[in-house]
């Protein structure tokens, strides 16, 4: 009988070190590498004709063991030819034997013949039999096995090792051993001979554990090979030999450790290793490896995940894909993961979060059983939905965000009941304000999900739910009169399933049972949004109750949306692009199923295509065409028309972007024009002025890109612009004027050369008539003096006729020299003209710029073909250019036009010469009348129109701007009409670009703008010195306070605006803001701030410092600001800007470093609770060297800040003291004084008295001897002053205590006493210059 085969650890350990082993080893091995190829090719063939030959147990035989042995250990050294015919032969005999051994214990033994070897007992043939088959299938099971590992490692050597190229004929031997198949047949085979029936084959239930220990080991050593697994085959045979060997050969201990270890070290197995586990369950219908594997899961400390964050996730994703596959087992023992919510690692948190969201849409779709069972389920599903609900608030952003991503996924599997659905949309509605961009992402793809597949049909107006639900509820008042008309919802309604509810709302609201899907487009007919005036009978009482539960519920629905707007208002300025996209995304959903104010907030979408991120940017006008822009051509002329008369300047600005970057892409076709055209020229039904205006409108934007547009109804912009309908739209002729400034270069001398006196005669009448009312003419005017100088030939001439009229409809022929000019003139006329003369003159400057670089342009184009034309002349002649480049030629040709131009500008006011023009005039004229501070207070528009006049004609001459600067910041500062103060801040900005050193010693009072009480002139202060500065024509430094200051304005606009400054501000060169911070911080200091205010200023510039080293930079310069500070105000704003600091390693160093610096502040309790937060923060990212770096500093400092606290306190008690002390003695003193001056009153009066007792009683008393004796009615005078004395001191030494000395009356006293009563009276008083703490003691028992 051969030796029993066991299963060493490695191939290699078949050669025993000795030959003293009773199992089956290898005693004479053959080295493979010394073989020459012939001998190796017939060596193999040996051994595949023997294995072939022979019976399949011949493996046994020692001879045919050791050759099979030294083949497979080099294997990777075998030609292709000898490697098929090893494996085939080894397979073909090993596939043989499977069926065999199925066999040996179904037939019964057949009887030897010619041999006695069984005639003693047939059950030690079957016993030797039983024994041979098992030998075998281990070796043939042991060598297939290190075939594939030895193949395998030799493949992924060649895959890292570059092969050189090989023969002809050895590529043709390669080309026919195809591995990839062998493999799979050989994985297959194995897996197959593990699904037999082995129990009898090895004595027991179960294979011997070193049988299963070799499998289990290999085949998961085989999951870490990733081109392995890209094999159907060969992955699918890995998975059936694990969970054949976990469950049915309940070897699991051993595998769950083994799957979890490979999970821990590999992300890529987890996807196949959940396959196997679920193959396992489905196979046997056995979950013991999954559940034993969420067991070890369970039991898994979760500090451990933590330190392991790579295997947290590949973990996480494994428990995801079991949920997926394997819902109602994972649903039984989930409480076993539960426990990890409270886990610190956010990657579990995540994944169990998934779990839920599989289990929920999954785990319970068919609830069977008896109602004790199916109640339990339904209650593990609803604790399963509290847990999605309560994790919406997880710590970790990551977890927030993957919740509402599972809330999503329930809702496209419409797995969300109606009674949860306002739940879940509170919640998202409520993540919108998240401070992390990744939840407020997830909240928005949320909502718009949850929009999407809405149980409450296609449109979600107010009105129309609460006009339904009104109607519904009447009808549920009918049916149960006796009951009041209030609705009392049952809960278990909306919690359960309600499939057929949500048919009949949509019925009823909608007439449509489906919720939209996301190829529906965003045009609704208007014909939705009506209900229908009949209510449809739904059935019985319960029915109605139902469906008004369904309405009201959807009624909560479209509020709670209704009521995200201005929050989505808000993520549209957000600085995150996701954001900003998402939030389109959701408006145009929105307005899709007809929200409230949805259409509002799409049309602030429009200033977003100015942005400078080119997905924001794409976004919008995806957005703009996906709203705006239909099939229908005269559709979509009205959408444009409609937002072209009801936007602001703003939103006009953004409209005429778009319109001509779709003009430009072909997305506004040529027949949407025409519709445009026809809408203009009124040959549409039911067009309005206002329309037509809009139509204009949009065509002068269209006309922008391409300006053939307007060429074909040249006539009608004269016609209709400037005929009788301009009369009933007064801006209908200020669009007109638009559109002949966007005319190109051929039309308008076609223009001029058809209807040329025409139109000027029509401009003329428009400026100087008075057919256009008050309030549009000045916008009129502007566009129609600008018109005449983009389209005149000579606009000069035209301009000066303009003036003349005006000048005499007002003044007559020599109104200005007349000094009763003022006391005559029609307020509006005047005002009217020095609105013509300002923009006269400034479009004459413009003209003029526009003349030069005419000119410079001209120039530079015959230089530049002159350069080429004499590109031809030979080197040997000296060519004309050089030569006048060496004599300047070309530079005093462009002086000369500097001087003519600076000429010409000049002439505008001041005139070339003593004599002034009709401009100079009025220019003179106009700056004494805006000095008539009496006159311009009783007529404000014009001093509104005065003022602007004076504004422009001071930007066109530097003398006149001189002149009038005093004037200009006193109305500025002083004018009571905040659309005066207004103007005239928007102008200093103008003038600052023009006349920079003009206006430079007058920066603070720009500055000063920035605190006017008006809200106008605030926000254009800001706007102003925003663009001065973030243009560089105005220093920063100085004054950069009063801009911090609005950070905080009561406007949220305005502080918007200083916000947007200060980020950009901040992009600029190195960051301005990290020089500016210290200054910044010193001036707000000084300020009367709010606490809140200051901190929110200071927290929001730090925040827009973000390199390392400026911040270690500014650890160092705030700490040294304490040294020059003794407020403690400035100590508490210092350490909170220290405490908003993002630390490093070296900003913490520098702080410790720092320490002597600010040692003295650190008595103040808010100044040590800022540092403390510091130390919190620093702990946090610290290495341990660092670490306890900071735990030394944070003792040191509690140490120094307690020291000095008892410091200070032992200083204030022993001040105190001292004063005390000194108010004592001081009172002492007095005291004594006093005493002695009675004393000595008192003497006196006793020798009388004594002297007169004594004549009575006819005594003779010596008076030597008799100092003072009794209290007579001296006493009532000496006591009140005495008592006013105590009072007096005592309140300098105790607070206002009163004085209780008692004012005796006189007393008799008899003979003799007098004088002890003297000697105690002096005893008292030395005993009180002595001591101090004797002085208090007399004082208070005095009081006593």
């Amino acid at each position: 009988m051969p030796p029993t085969f066991i299963f060493p650890k490695t191939l290699t350990d078949l050669e025993p070190q000795d030959n003293t082993s009773s199992h089956l080893s290898v005693l004479n091995p053959t080295a493979i590498s010394t073989l020459r190829p012939s001998d190796l090719d017939e060596f193999v063939k040996g051994i595949s004709f023997d294995l072939s030959d022979k019976e399949l147990f011949c493996v046994e035989e020692q001879d045919v063991f050791d050759r099979i042995y030294s083949l497979v250990k080099g294997f990777g050294g075998l030609t292709p030819g000898s490697k098929l015919n090893l494996v085939e032969s080894l397979r073909s005999n090993f596939s043989v034997l499977l069926p065999n051994i199925d066999s040996l214990f179904r037939a019964p033994a057949s009887p030897a013949s010619g041999g006695d070897g069984c005639d003693d007992s047939a059950g030690g043939c079957m016993l030797e039999r039983v024994n041979s088959h098992r030998n075998a299938f281990k070796i043939y099971t042991f060598f297939l096995v290190h075939v594939v590992i030895a193949q395998e490692s030799a493949t992924g050597s060649s895959n890292t090792t570059k092969v050189p190229p090989s023969g002809r004929k050895k590529h043709i031997a390669a080309s026919s051993w195809n591995w990839e198949a062998q493999r799979g047949r050989i994985l297959n085979l194995i897996a197959n001979s593990l699904e037999i029936n082995l129990s009898l084959l090895f004595g027991s239930p179960d294979p011997d554990e070193n049988y299963l220990s070799f499998v289990v080991r290999n085949s998961l050593a085989m999951f870490e090979n990733p081109t392995l697994l890209k094999d159907a085959d060969a992955k699918e045979a890995l998975c059936r030999v694990l969970g054949t060997c976990a469950t049915k050969y309940h070897y699991l201990a051993q595998s769950c450790a083994s799957i979890l270890h490979l999970l821990h070290k590999h992300d890529f197995v987890v996807i196949h290793l959940a396959d196997a586990a679920a193959w396992a369950e489905k196979k046997y219908t056995d979950g013991s490896l999954c559940i034993s594997l969420v067991r070890e899961i369970g039991r898994t400390n979760p500090k451990d995940y933590v330190k392991d964050t790579a295997g947290a996730e590949n973990i996480g994703r494994f428990l995801v894909e079991l949920a997926d596959r394997l819902p109602k087992l994972i649903s039984n023992n989930i409480g076993l993961l539960v426990p990890h919510f409270g886990g610190e690692s956010y990657k579990i948190r995540n994944a169990l979060v998934g779990v839920l969201g599989k289990l929920v849409a999954k785990a319970f779709n068919d609830i069977e059983g008896e109602g004790s069972s199916k109640s339990n389920r339904l209650r593990t599903k609803q604790a399963m939905l509290e847990i999605l609900l309560e994790r919406a608030r997880d710590v970790s952003a990551y977890t927030r965000s993957r919740v509402l991503q599972v809330w999503a996924e329930l809702c496209e599997e419409h797995s969300v009941t109606i009674g949860l659905w306002n739940e879940v949309a509170v919640v998202a509605s409520g993540r919108l304000e998240d401070k992390s961009a990744i939840v407020r992402k997830s909240a928005l793809s949320l909502l718009i999900m949850m929009l999407q597949h809405n149980p409450f049909g296609p449109q979600l107006r107010v009105a129309s739910f609460e006009a339904t639900l009104k109607e519904y509820t009447k009808k549920l008042n009918e049916l149960e009169p006796n009951k009041t008309s209030e609705t009392v919802l049952d809960s278990s309604v909306l919690d359960s399933d309600a499939g057929n509810e949500d048919a009949e709302i949509d019925d009823v609201v909608n007439k449509q049972g489906d919720s939209l899907t996301d190829s529906c487009i965003a045009h609704e007919d208007e014909q939705s949004t009506q209900t229908d005036s009949s209510v449809p009978d739904v059935g019985n009482l319960e029915q109605t109750r139902t469906l008004i539960a369904s309405l009201e519920a959807g009624l909560r629905f479209s509020k709670c949306i209704t009521e995200t707007m201005p929050t989505l208002v808000q993520l549209m300025a957000s600085s995150s692009a996701t954001d900003v996209e998402n939030t389109i995304l959701l408006l145009m959903r929105c307005k899709q199923f007809q929200i409230d104010g949805s259409e509002a907030c799409l049309r602030k979408m429009l200033p977003l295509v100015f942005s400078q991120d080119k997905s924001i940017c794409e976004a919008v006008e995806n957005a703009f065409v996906t709203i705006y822009i239909t099939k229908s051509p005269s559709e979509t002329a009205k959408n444009l028309i409609t937002l072209a008369t009801d936007s602001n300047i703003g939103d006009l600005a953004a409209l005429e972007f778009i319109v001509g970057s779709l003009v430009s892409k072909g997305d506004i076709s040529a027949s949407t024009l025409s519709a445009l055209w026809d809408y203009f020229c009124f040959n549409v039904n039911g067009t309005s002025a206002e329309h037509s205006r809009g139509a204009l409108s949009v065509l002068c934007m269209a006309a922008k890109s391409s300006a053939d547009i307007l060429s074909s109804h040249l006539q009608d912009i004269i016609d209709i612009g400037f005929g009788r309908w301009a009369k009933v739209e007064p801006l209908l002729a200020r669009t007109a004027c638009i559109a002949l400034q966007r005319l190109s270069a051929v039309d308008q001398k076609n223009l001029l050369t058809n209807h040329g006196s025409r139109l000027f005669g029509v401009l003329d009448s428009l400026i100087t008539g008075s057919w256009i009312p008050e309030h549009i003419w000045y916008a009129a005017a502007d566009k129609a003096i600008s018109t005449i100088y983009a389209i005149h030939p000579s606009p000069e001439t035209l301009a000066a006729d303009l003036v003349i009229k005006s000048h005499n409809s007002v003044f007559g022929v020599d109104g200005l020299q007349n000094d009763n000019a003022l006391t005559t003139v029609q307020v509006g006329k005047l005002s009217r003209f020095l609105y013509v003369i300002s923009h006269v003159a400034m479009n004459q400057l413009v003209y003029i710029e526009s003349c030069v670089r005419k000119i410079q342009k001209e120039k530079a184009k015959k230089e530049k073909i002159a350069a080429e034309s004499q590109n031809v002349v030979s080197n040997g002649k000296p060519k004309e250019d050089d030569i006048n480049a060496e004599l300047g030629v070309a530079a005093t040709e462009d002086a000369v036009l500097d001087i003519l131009s600076e000429r010409a500008e000049k002439e505008i006011v001041s005139g070339a010469s003593a004599v002034k023009n009709m401009i100079g005039y009025c220019a003179s004229f106009l700056s004494k009348l805006c000095r008539n501070f009496n006159l311009m207070q009783k007529y404000p528009e014009l001093q509104a129109s005065g003022m602007l006049a004076l504004c422009r004609l001071m930007i066109i001459d530097a003398n006149f701007c001189e002149a009038n600067l005093q004037l200009l910041f006193t109305v500025v500062e002083s004018a009571p009409s905040e659309t005066v103060r207004s103007n005239c801040t928007i102008a200093l900005g103008d003038l600052a670009v023009r006349f920079p050193n003009l206006l430079e010693p007058w920066t603070e009072k720009m500055y000063s703008r920035l605190h006017d009480p008006s809200l106008s002139v605030r926000k254009n202060a800001v706007l102003v010195l925003s663009h001065l500065i973030l243009n560089d024509m105005m220093k920063v430094k100085g004054h950069i306070n009063e801009m911090a200051m609005r950070l905080e304005d009561e406007d949220e606009r305005i502080s918007n605006l200083a916000k947007l400054f200060f980020n950009e501000l901040s992009k600029k060169g190195n960051n301005p803001i990290y020089n500016l911070l210290p200054d910044i911080l010193g001036k707000l200091s000084n300020q009367d701030l709010k606490r809140e205010s200051f901190f929110n200023i200071m927290q929001f510039l730090i925040g827009s410092i973000k390199k390392d080293k400026q911040m270690e930079a500014l650890v160092e310069k705030l700490c040294h600001r304490f040294s020059g500070v003794t407020d403690a105000k400035q100590w508490e704003n210092i350490s909170y800007c220290l405490s908003q600091l993002s630390f490093t390693d070296k900003g913490i160093k520098k702080l410790i470093d720092s320490f002597k610096v600010y040692e003295h502040v650190l008595s103040n309790d808010t100044v040590m609770e800022h540092f403390r937060s510091i130390i919190n923060k620093g702990k946090k990212f610290a290495k341990p060297e660092l670490k306890s770096c900071i735990e030394e500093f944070e003792g040191k400092i509690n140490k120094f800040h307690i020291d000095k606290k008892e410091q200070e306190d032992t200083a204030r008690n022993a001040a105190a003291h001292q004063q005390k002390a000194e108010a004592i003695k001081n009172f002492t003193l007095d005291k004594i004084n006093n005493n002695q001056e009675e004393s000595g009153e008192t003497e006196a009066a006793e020798e009388t008295n004594g002297e007169s007792e004594a004549a009575e009683d006819g005594e003779v008393m010596d008076p030597s001897t008799d100092d003072t004796h009794g209290v007579s009615s001296n006493e009532k005078v000496s006591k009140p002053v005495e008592s006013e004395e105590c009072s007096e001191a005592s309140s300098q030494v105790i607070q206002s205590e009163p004085c209780d000395e008692e004012v005796k009356s006189p007393e008799f006293v008899p003979k003799g006493t007098a004088k002890q009563r003297a000697k105690k009276s002096s005893t008292a008083a030395s005993a009180k210059v002595e001591s101090h703490a004797a002085a208090v003691r007399v004082t208070r028992s005095r009081r006593r």
